[in-house]
Protein backbone atom coordinates (compact mmCIF):
# COMPACT_ATOMS: atom_id res chain seq x y z
CA UNK A 1 0.00 0.00 0.00
CA UNK A 2 2.59 2.48 0.89
CA UNK A 3 3.85 2.29 -3.23
CA UNK A 4 0.62 4.46 -3.72
CA UNK A 5 1.42 7.08 -1.48
CA UNK A 6 1.72 10.80 -3.86
CA UNK A 7 1.47 12.60 -0.85
CA UNK A 8 2.68 13.66 3.20
CA UNK A 9 0.45 15.26 5.57
CA UNK A 10 2.01 15.98 9.38
CA UNK A 11 0.28 16.81 11.63
CA UNK A 12 2.46 19.82 13.78
CA UNK A 13 2.27 20.63 17.54
CA UNK A 14 4.58 17.22 19.32
CA UNK A 15 5.14 15.87 15.84
CA UNK A 16 7.28 18.90 14.15
CA UNK A 17 8.50 20.14 17.48
CA UNK A 18 7.52 19.89 21.48
CA UNK A 19 4.35 22.54 21.90
CA UNK A 20 4.32 22.03 26.16
CA UNK A 21 7.42 24.62 26.32
CA UNK A 22 6.70 26.64 23.50
CA UNK A 23 3.08 27.47 24.88
CA UNK A 24 4.52 27.91 28.36
CA UNK A 25 6.92 30.97 27.37
CA UNK A 26 4.21 32.30 25.24
CA UNK A 27 1.84 32.46 28.16
CA UNK A 28 4.73 33.68 30.38
CA UNK A 29 5.78 36.49 27.56
CA UNK A 30 1.63 37.33 27.14
CA UNK A 31 1.64 37.97 31.72
CA UNK A 32 4.74 39.76 31.64
CA UNK A 33 3.10 42.40 28.78
CA UNK A 34 -0.25 42.38 30.69
CA UNK A 35 1.31 43.63 33.98
CA UNK A 36 3.83 46.24 32.25
CA UNK A 37 0.15 47.45 29.68
CA UNK A 38 -2.75 46.46 31.78
CA UNK A 39 -1.86 45.23 35.16
CA UNK A 40 -5.38 45.28 36.37
CA UNK A 41 -5.92 42.08 34.37
CA UNK A 42 -3.17 39.50 35.94
CA UNK A 43 -4.00 41.36 39.15
CA UNK A 44 -7.84 40.22 38.69
CA UNK A 45 -6.89 37.09 36.89
CA UNK A 46 -3.84 34.24 37.49
CA UNK A 47 -3.08 32.24 33.70
CA UNK A 48 -5.23 29.77 35.25
CA UNK A 49 -8.32 31.42 35.60
CA UNK A 50 -7.53 32.91 32.24
CA UNK A 51 -6.93 29.59 30.75
CA UNK A 52 -10.64 28.45 32.57
CA UNK A 53 -12.26 31.21 30.94
CA UNK A 54 -11.53 29.96 27.98
CA UNK A 55 -12.47 26.97 28.15
CA UNK A 56 -15.90 28.13 29.37
CA UNK A 57 -16.68 30.30 26.59
CA UNK A 58 -15.88 26.92 24.63
CA UNK A 59 -18.48 24.92 26.48
CA UNK A 60 -20.83 28.15 25.65
CA UNK A 61 -19.71 27.97 22.09
CA UNK A 62 -19.23 25.08 20.44
CA UNK A 63 -19.61 26.40 17.66
CA UNK A 64 -16.32 27.82 17.81
CA UNK A 65 -14.32 25.75 20.25
CA UNK A 66 -12.42 24.66 17.56
CA UNK A 67 -10.88 28.14 17.02
CA UNK A 68 -8.16 28.56 19.44
CA UNK A 69 -7.19 32.31 18.29
CA UNK A 70 -11.22 33.15 18.80
CA UNK A 71 -11.33 31.61 22.00
CA UNK A 72 -8.15 33.85 23.25
CA UNK A 73 -8.79 37.00 21.97
CA UNK A 74 -12.91 36.93 22.93
CA UNK A 75 -11.66 35.85 26.25
CA UNK A 76 -8.79 38.92 26.22
CA UNK A 77 -11.67 40.90 25.20
CA UNK A 78 -13.56 40.33 28.31
CA UNK A 79 -11.12 40.66 30.72
CA UNK A 80 -9.66 43.94 29.22
CA UNK A 81 -13.49 45.08 29.64
CA UNK A 82 -14.25 43.92 33.00
CA UNK A 83 -11.16 45.31 34.09
CA UNK A 84 -11.77 48.53 32.98
CA UNK A 85 -9.26 49.05 29.62
CA UNK A 86 -10.72 49.09 25.79
CA UNK A 87 -11.61 46.05 24.43
CA UNK A 88 -8.96 47.19 21.44
CA UNK A 89 -6.55 45.74 24.33
CA UNK A 90 -7.18 42.41 23.71
CA UNK A 91 -6.12 42.33 19.63
CA UNK A 92 -2.55 43.63 21.19
CA UNK A 93 -1.98 40.80 23.83
CA UNK A 94 -2.86 38.53 21.24
CA UNK A 95 -0.43 39.23 19.06
CA UNK A 96 2.55 39.29 21.85
CA UNK A 97 1.62 35.61 22.72
CA UNK A 98 0.82 34.94 18.59
CA UNK A 99 4.45 35.86 18.09
CA UNK A 100 6.40 34.13 21.03
CA UNK A 101 3.95 30.98 19.92
CA UNK A 102 5.93 30.96 16.59
CA UNK A 103 9.17 30.98 18.21
CA UNK A 104 9.88 27.47 18.35
CA UNK A 105 12.74 25.31 17.40
CA UNK A 106 12.20 22.33 15.35
CA UNK A 107 12.98 18.47 16.16
CA UNK A 108 16.52 17.98 14.70
CA UNK A 109 15.25 15.36 12.08
CA UNK A 110 12.69 17.99 10.75
CA UNK A 111 14.61 19.71 8.28
CA UNK A 112 16.73 17.05 6.70
CA UNK A 113 13.44 14.63 6.49
CA UNK A 114 11.47 17.11 5.08
CA UNK A 115 14.50 17.48 2.50
CA UNK A 116 14.22 14.03 1.78
CA UNK A 117 10.50 14.14 1.37
CA UNK A 118 9.93 16.33 -0.68
CA UNK A 119 11.85 14.91 -3.57
CA UNK A 120 9.11 12.52 -3.94
CA UNK A 121 5.80 13.68 -2.42
CA UNK A 122 3.34 16.40 -2.35
CA UNK A 123 3.51 17.37 1.34
CA UNK A 124 1.02 19.35 3.45
CA UNK A 125 0.11 19.75 7.16
CA UNK A 126 -3.16 19.78 9.09
CA UNK A 127 -3.26 20.93 12.57
CA UNK A 128 -5.70 21.97 15.57
CA UNK A 129 -3.27 24.42 16.60
CA UNK A 130 -2.75 28.02 15.08
CA UNK A 131 1.19 27.88 14.43
CA UNK A 132 1.71 30.21 11.48
CA UNK A 133 4.32 28.09 9.01
CA UNK A 134 5.43 31.66 7.20
CA UNK A 135 6.52 32.83 10.65
CA UNK A 136 8.53 29.48 11.53
CA UNK A 137 9.89 29.52 8.58
CA UNK A 138 8.28 25.98 7.02
CA UNK A 139 5.70 26.99 4.45
CA UNK A 140 7.86 26.66 1.53
CA UNK A 141 7.95 23.35 2.15
CA UNK A 142 4.38 22.39 2.08
CA UNK A 143 1.97 22.60 -0.68
CA UNK A 144 -1.10 22.78 1.37
CA UNK A 145 -1.55 23.92 5.06
CA UNK A 146 -4.86 23.87 6.84
CA UNK A 147 -5.78 24.41 10.76
CA UNK A 148 -8.95 24.26 12.50
CA UNK A 149 -10.01 27.64 11.96
CA UNK A 150 -9.65 27.84 8.37
CA UNK A 151 -12.10 24.95 8.02
CA UNK A 152 -14.33 25.43 10.82
CA UNK A 153 -13.84 22.09 12.30
CA UNK A 154 -11.11 20.60 14.26
CA UNK A 155 -10.03 17.03 14.32
CA UNK A 156 -11.10 14.20 14.69
CA UNK A 157 -13.91 15.85 12.55
CA UNK A 158 -13.59 13.84 9.34
CA UNK A 159 -14.44 17.26 7.53
CA UNK A 160 -10.80 18.41 8.24
CA UNK A 161 -9.19 14.76 6.36
CA UNK A 162 -11.93 15.01 3.28
CA UNK A 163 -10.63 18.92 3.17
CA UNK A 164 -6.75 17.60 3.24
CA UNK A 165 -7.27 15.25 0.71
CA UNK A 166 -9.46 18.21 -1.84
CA UNK A 167 -6.50 20.43 -1.28
CA UNK A 168 -3.58 17.98 -2.11
CA UNK A 169 -5.75 16.88 -5.05
CA UNK A 170 -5.14 13.28 -4.76
CA UNK A 171 -7.21 10.34 -3.62
CA UNK A 172 -7.80 9.87 0.01
CA UNK A 173 -5.31 6.48 -0.26
CA UNK A 174 -2.62 8.38 -1.61
CA UNK A 175 -1.97 10.41 1.45
CA UNK A 176 -0.33 9.04 4.00
CA UNK A 177 -0.85 10.93 7.66
CA UNK A 178 1.64 11.40 10.18
CA UNK A 179 0.96 12.54 13.87
CA UNK A 180 1.51 11.58 17.10
CA UNK A 181 -1.93 10.96 18.77
CA UNK A 182 -3.82 7.43 18.39
CA UNK A 183 -6.84 9.23 18.05
CA UNK A 184 -6.97 12.47 16.84
CA UNK A 185 -4.47 11.44 13.90
CA UNK A 186 -4.05 8.00 13.18
CA UNK A 187 -8.02 7.14 14.06
CA UNK A 188 -9.37 10.00 12.78
CA UNK A 189 -7.15 9.92 9.25
CA UNK A 190 -7.90 5.99 9.04
CA UNK A 191 -11.87 6.79 9.19
CA UNK A 192 -11.59 8.81 6.35
CA UNK A 193 -9.57 6.14 3.82
CA UNK A 194 -5.79 7.41 4.53
CA UNK A 195 -3.00 5.78 5.27
CA UNK A 196 -1.20 6.28 8.74
CA UNK A 197 1.80 6.69 10.39
CA UNK A 198 2.32 7.21 14.48
CA UNK A 199 5.32 9.44 15.24
CA UNK A 200 6.47 8.43 18.47
CA UNK A 201 9.16 10.31 19.37
CA UNK A 202 8.84 9.27 23.28
CA UNK A 203 8.51 5.11 23.21
CA UNK A 204 5.22 5.62 24.40
CA UNK A 205 3.22 2.45 24.27
CA UNK A 206 0.06 1.84 21.84
CA UNK A 207 -3.62 1.84 23.42
CA UNK A 208 -4.30 -1.82 22.96
CA UNK A 209 -7.77 -0.61 21.96
CA UNK A 210 -6.93 1.32 18.66
CA UNK A 211 -6.49 -0.10 15.69
CA UNK A 212 -2.33 0.34 15.21
CA UNK A 213 -1.35 2.69 12.55
CA UNK A 214 -0.21 1.52 8.87
CA UNK A 215 3.45 2.70 10.01
CA UNK A 216 5.63 3.60 13.31
CA UNK A 217 8.42 5.81 13.03
CA UNK A 218 10.13 7.63 15.99
CA UNK A 219 11.18 10.79 13.56
CA UNK A 220 11.06 12.34 10.13
CA UNK A 221 14.35 10.48 8.62
CA UNK A 222 12.82 7.00 9.38
CA UNK A 223 9.80 8.42 7.71
CA UNK A 224 11.39 8.82 5.06
CA UNK A 225 13.48 6.01 4.89
CA UNK A 226 10.08 4.09 5.54
CA UNK A 227 8.28 5.48 2.28
CA UNK A 228 11.66 5.36 0.06
CA UNK A 229 13.66 8.79 -0.03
Amino acid sequence: MLLKIRAVAFDLDNTLWDVDPVIARAEQRLLEWLRENCPRIPERLSPEDMRAARLALAAREPHNAHDFTYLRIASLTEHARQSGYPEEIAQQAFEVFFAARNELEFFADVLPGLERLRTRYALGTLSNGNADLELIGLADFFAVSLNARGIGAAKPDRRCFERLVHDLRVEAHEVIYVGDDPLLDVEAARAVGLMTAWMNRTGQVWPVEVRPADINVRDCIELAERLGT
